[in-house]
């Protein structure tokens, strides 16, 4: 089982750069940037190692020292100092700590520092043992950010995960509402049951009853098999309705009548099937301007937005940004098999000035992009897309459900991206799947 340790440090950038070095030597570990992080994190949770840098924004590394001593002795704490900071350190050592690091940081001397550590407290033995590697799941791949929208979505997540009450997440596209509804079943008493992640665009109103209520075999031309629908699979646990605004009225309504009754029939049964599911659902679009057009009944609309949250563009967490830079980098560092250790000022700059129109998914795919085209130890701006380097007025963007003509409003960012769906979607606020269902809509061939 690998060692758990706990980095406490404000570069978010340094901080995340030693998780990265620390995890491929098989230790699993979490990051706080603040001491009132660290000290929820140590009492929720129990660390072999923790190694904090001495000062930090809001306290002291001295008492998240005398925290940690107070809720875990056993647990090893090393401080990260720089050169002015010595002799505080040093008097540390009288408070408890196991030593001492100096600043800029050797990971040969943090890495025998902390095994030297562990073999103190016999976590482990004396004969060196092989790293475990560790795993990222998606639960933890849900990074918490330092800004005041995050602290608010986090405060939210927490509020909220523990009763039953169905959530409308709603912000643009690739701002993570998967990834918050997914936090909000783990930290759930649902936690051990189901999660089911349906993509509303994805079913075509023709299967849609089969698809969330599951079918017997030769109910209808086609069902060669029993099939279990979405409601049934997360019997227990949580249902997910990934943009929900795209269901058809019809389909709504079997939905509204299901949530009601906690029941459902698959097609051709005369059975019903009680199910105990939470039911979180999902938006880019202002459900309740569409209520008011009439495309969405609005008793469903209430039924589903019992506790709403909304999530903030990318551009608007400038705090944040960076932390989900390193986040991406070290993910793609993983994925491709490469080292790049971080980003040039310049890619920093712009990464802060870049408006972001795809939010977290476009800065995923963009860091990956360029990791795989980074030939020396920094991201640089060459290997960037080009479209980041346009200036701000030339960056325009659509919201398809601020327009009073959407088939208007479709064409004009067709015409602008050169016939792009990809790009017209990101430009449109929208993921690409609803623009397929609005071309159809409309009739537009391309």
């Amino acid at each position: 089982m690998s060692s758990k340790i706990l980095v406490v440090d404000d570069d978010t950038s340094f901080c995340l750069m030693l998780q990265t070095f620390l995890q491929k030597k098989g230790f699993e570990v979490t990051n706080a940037f603040t001491a009132k992080d660290a000290v929820d994190i140590i009492k929720a949770e129990k660390f072999d190692i923790v190694l904090t840098d001495i000062r930090l924004p809001d306290s002291d590394g001295l008492q998240v020292l005398k925290t940690v001593k107070e809720i875990s002795f056993d647990t090893q704490v090393i401080l990260m100092t720089g050169y002015t900071d010595i002799k505080t350190a040093v008097n540390s050592m009288k408070l408890g700590a196991y030593d001492y690091v100096g600043k800029p940081i050797n990971p040969d001397e943090i890495l025998h520092t902390i095994n030297a550590a562990l073999k103190k407290t016999n976590i482990q033995d004396t004969k060196p043992v092989a790293p475990q590697k560790a795993v990222a799941t998606e639960s933890v791949q849900f990074v918490k950010g330092i800004s005041n929208h995050s602290n608010q979505l986090h405060e939210y997540i927490s509020l909220v995960a523990p009763t039953n009450m169905s959530v409308l997440i709603i912000g643009d596209s690739g701002t993570g509402k998967e990834y918050i509804a997914h936090s909000i079943h783990m930290q759930s008493k649902r936690h051990a049951k189901p999660f089911i992640a349906v993509d509303c665009g994805a079913i075509p109103k023709e299967l849609a009853s089969s698809e969330f209520f599951g079918h017997l075999k030769g109910s209808f031309t086609g069902a060669i098999n029993d099939k279990i629908g979405h409601f049934e699979a997360a019997n227990g646990g949580t249902i997910f309705l990934d943009e929900v605004g795209n269901l058809s009225y019809d389909v709504q309504v079997q939905l509204l009548r299901a949530l009601q009754e906690r029941k459902v029939k698959p097609i051709g049964s005369n059975q019903e099937i009680k199910v105990d599911i939470r039911v979180i659902a999902a938006t880019n679009e202002d459900l309740a301007e569409a209520v008011k057009r009439g495309d969405f009944r609005e008793d469903l609309y209430h039924r589903l937005n019992e506790f709403c949250i909304q999530v903030p563009k990318l551009s608007e967490r400038k705090n944040d940004l960076m932390i989900f830079a390193n986040h991406f980098l070290a993910q793609a560092n993983d994925d491709l098999e490469k080292d790049v250790i971080g980003f040039s000022d310049d890619v920093t700059d712009l990464f802060k000035n870049y408006e972001w129109p795809g939010n977290l998914r476009e800065m995923k795919n963009i860091i990956k992009r360029s990791v795989l085209l980074t030939k020396s130890d920094y991201v640089t701006i060459d290997v960037l897309p080009l479209e980041m380097l346009e200036s701000p007025e030339k960056q325009v963007t659509y919201s398809l459900y601020s327009q009073q003509d959407e088939e208007t409003a479709i064409r004009q960012a067709l015409e602008k991206t050169n016939y792009n769906k990809s790009k017209a979607a990101i430009m449109l606020d929208i993921d690409r799947k609803t623009l397929y269902n609005k071309l159809k809509l409309y009739n537009i061939e391309l």
